[in-house]
């Protein structure tokens, strides 16, 4: 698969990941809806790790990815379930756009990557001002949990960004799929003893919407998505990959809008504003650094 087709598919699968795992937590808990998720999204990666006879690889290397990839989905997907029930789907998008701020910044210290231009300076500090305008909005506009909302989506922003800095760190050369299978076959036991110690309670009745989407979010969600996104992790800086987050919000948000009926408030709204100019700024400084190396080493990295 060319790597810009896996980048777009990615872009829009994620578009609609937030709008959906609103949707699948409706007449259970999330941490139920989380868990049939993973385990959907693990048997259709195992299924198509036998089909296609991709091997499955033990060395070191690749257990330190597994268990990497593994915490790190863990850690992502528990907060961001949880923010899902008081945070809506577009800002969610919103707030994971500041990944690439954060990658540039942790890929600087861990990867040695010299990324930080002027451009990227600056849409950074827009990111942050809108940042700080999304928190004010939430005091005069949300609700009671939206600021603790907010600040534990941050921390799952984080803890995403974080994990793919320290797979890019790693340099795991397994089959993406066999990395898709060995991440979720680390996470998902984690996701059913979450569950248990929240309840562990079967929903009395699947809602249909609700069903759709947890089978959505497992199959192309989970199986399909994961599986580009680390074929993509092999092929691009940390920083190029984060990007995609720079187009996912504008789609969520439209999605959001239509599908679920949901609005942004005026501080609310100007906050997505910096952020998402931040991001335009940020990409145009990879764009410098890209155009700048490209005389000098041809093969740098792939054009998508």
């Amino acid at each position: 698969m060319p790597v810009s087709a896996a980048y777009l598919g990615i872009i829009l699968i994620w578009s609609t990941t937030p709008l959906s795992i609103q949707w699948s937590t409706q007449g259970m808990s999330f941490a139920f809806a989380l868990m049939a998720r993973m385990g959907i999204g693990l048997v259709v990666a195992l299924s198509l790790l036998i089909l296609s006879r991709t091997r499955m690889p033990s060395h070191a290397r690749a257990r330190r990815a597994y268990l990497v990839g593994g915490l790190g989905l863990f850690t992502t997907m528990s907060l961001t379930y949880w923010c899902a029930l008081y945070i809506d789907s577009g800002l969610i998008s919103v707030m994971f756009g500041l990944s690439p701020l954060m990658a540039s910044v942790l890929a600087a210290f861990a990867l040695g990557e010299k990324s930080m231009t002027l451009w990227k300076i600056i849409g950074t500090l827009l990111g942050l001002a809108g940042l700080s305008v999304i928190f004010l909005g939430g005091l005069r506009f949300g609700g009671p949990m939206f600021i603790p909302g907010i600040s534990i989506l941050l921390l799952s922003v984080f803890s995403y960004t974080a994990s793919l800095v320290w797979l890019k760190r790693i340099g795991d050369d397994s089959p993406p799929l066999a990395t898709t299978v060995g991440t979720l076959s680390v996470s998902t036991p984690l996701f059913a003893l979450l569950w248990l110690f929240s309840g562990g309670e079967l929903p009395a009745a699947v809602p249909l919407r609700s069903g759709v989407a947890i089978v959505y979010l497992g199959v192309l969600g989970s199986a399909i998505a994961f599986t580009m996104y680390y074929y993509v992790i092999k092929h691009l800086r940390a920083t190029q990959i984060s990007l995609i987050t720079l187009i996912t919000p504008v789609f969520a948000l439209v999605l959001g809008h239509l599908l679920n009926g949901e609005r942004l408030e005026p501080l609310l709204g100007l906050g997505t504003v910096l952020i998402l100019s931040g991001l335009a700024l940020h990409q145009a400084g990879s764009l410098q650094n890209r155009f700048g190396q490209g005389r000098k080493n041809l093969r740098s990295g792939p054009v998508l």
